[in-house]
């Protein structure tokens, strides 16, 4: 009996034994995983990097990029867009006026009512729609008469006692956030489509008469009488409500940016006809790039990946179309890499199944379990998963982010730099006074749901913008934030000027 008893204590102890080898290999196995992941969470923060030294190198290579398209079509990636604006609203513009927006992902309709004076300015009516997807690759002519329909019915909504209402032509800006060549103020040719849209046979052709052909086809008497990039619009706004706005920037589904020059700098429009010295020119500076940007496997991944591949490099690693996804693909390659997350996940395999408002809210998530980052993860096809892995979550969403904020911060920077803003010394932006010298107080305008809605990048880019310019001229330049700018900006650019201005020498 004591033998059999001393045999079974044996074998108890082996398994034991084996029991506690399996669990040490399984703990070992775990953080060996985990190791490789805190591994390619490192190698992501040293690629996104972004220092100050790099991002001042940008901030030259964008004000020599401007400079190189003023000069000559071509010459630069930037492709420095005249837009005929040369005088901005001033406050005293009356009237009605409609504005249609086409943006990234949506559309709006507003009616703005305009008394001789700032305080005057009143939006009478708004409306915004979502675009269908299956806009993005259809026809002009669906499209257009999508665009005509709604306008409609925002038209027969108007009260027979609205001032509106009166039996006159109606007029109408359309605010366009594509790359045009603009050849009037009130006509432009489409250059290119970006933020996802496809319809290949609208390239060369006038987007004013393609919206006049929708809305006369439905026998509107409404006359397209301004086509305005939604920078221009945002421009126009800020400059409505204060003078010192030289330049505005977009920060929404994609990037861009247009700011206020000397029409003595633009050398490959000689003497262009304006009343005021300067024009506004749409720099189109999502498709900047250089050497100096960090471009990593994740941004060449995206973009071959893109329906505009080779194209659009800075708006890729900036706008809010693509930010989610860059984030995807990193969680897709640690769920590659280890299992940390669980099986992958065919919906985690979507190209920008992520948005990047979700990414706003797992990197903004105050929660002590992190709760929003675990609903959005089971949303991605993710159920379960350990707390430790809903932070690395989050630190993905801030180093992709705070890449963003701080390259945009340098695309301002580049601005200020050319037109002699930026403190660095000389150029138009600066004055004297007697034993010193003083800065001129700057305003950019800025839109876009990226800015205004997403904190952490709010915060990142207004840092960035202190660390590139220094505290002593960045307390000199103000950034300010706008709803529905750039369409109620065009509708003032239409009131401030009914003409259209050609130049034929470009």
């Amino acid at each position: 009996m004591g033998r059999v008893l001393a045999m079974l204590t044996a074998a108890a102890a082996v398994v034991a034994c084996s029991v506690a080898a399996v669990m040490v290999r399984g703990r070992v196995k775990r953080r060996r995983k985990w190791r490789k992941v805190v591994g390619l969470l490192k190698d992501l923060e040293e690629s996104f990097e972004t220092p100050l030294g790099r991002l001042r190198q940008m901030v030259d290579a964008v004000a020599v990029e401007m400079q190189a398209g003023l000069v000559s079509e071509g010459g630069s990636k930037l492709k420095m867009l005249l837009t005929f604006v040369d005088d901005l609203p001033n406050g005293r513009e009356r009237g009605t006026y409609y504005a249609l927006h086409l943006g990234g992902s949506y559309f709006r309709i507003i009616r703005v009512h305009l008394g001789g004076e700032r305080s005057s300015l009143e939006v009478e009516d708004i409306e915004r729609h979502s675009i269908p997807t299956s806009l993005l690759n259809s026809t002009s002519e669906v499209l257009f008469d999508f665009l005509a329909s709604s306008l409609q019915k925002f038209i027969e909504k108007e009260g027979k006692e609205s001032s509106s209402s009166q039996d006159v032509k109606r007029e109408l800006a359309f605010t366009f956030s594509f790359p045009v060549k603009q050849t009037s103020l009130s006509s432009g040719v489409l250059i290119k489509w970006t933020k996802g849209f496809a319809i290949s046979e609208m390239a060369g052709e006038d987007i004013a008469e393609c919206l006049q052909g929708a809305l006369d086809r439905r026998g509107l008497d409404i006359h397209v009488a301004a086509l305005v990039n939604d920078t221009v619009g945002a421009l126009s706004y800020g400059h409505y409500h204060d003078p010192d706005t030289i330049a505005a920037v977009v920060f929404g589904t994609g990037s861009n940016a247009c700011y206020l020059e000397r029409t003595d700098a633009i050398i490959k429009c000689q003497n262009p006809r304006t009343t005021s010295g300067s024009m506004v020119v749409n720099m189109e500076w999502g498709n900047f790039w250089s050497s100096r940007l960090p471009r990593t496997l994740y941004d060449i991944e995206l973009d071959a990946e893109s329906l505009n591949s080779n194209d659009m490099g800075f708006e890729k690693m900036i706008g809010g179309m693509y930010l989610g996804d860059i984030v995807r693909r990193v969680i897709l390659r640690m769920s590659q890499e280890s299992d940390i997350f669980g099986p992958i996940s065919s919906i985690l395999s979507t190209p920008f199944v992520l948005r990047t408002n979700s990414v706003s809210a797992m990197h903004e998530d105050d929660t002590p379990e992190l709760h929003e980052v675990a609903t959005i993860l089971k949303h991605l096809g993710v159920p379960k998963v350990q707390l430790k892995v809903r932070k690395l979550v989050v630190k993905i969403c801030d180093v992709v982010t705070r890449r963003a904020a701080r390259l945009s911060a340098a695309g301002i920077s580049g601005i200020l730099k050319k037109v002699g803003r930026d403190g660095s010394g000389g150029g138009e932006g600066r004055r004297r006074s007697i034993g010193k010298q003083m800065m001129r107080r700057t305003v950019i305008a800025v839109e876009g749901g990226l800015y205004s809605n997403y904190k952490m990048f709010r915060e990142y880019m207004d840092e960035a913008l202190r660390d590139i310019l220094g505290d002593d001229v960045a307390r000199h330049v103000v950034i300010k934030a706008m709803e529905d700018g750039s369409s109620i900006g065009s509708a003032l650019l239409l009131a401030s000027s009914h003409s259209v201005r050609t130049i034929s020498n470009i």
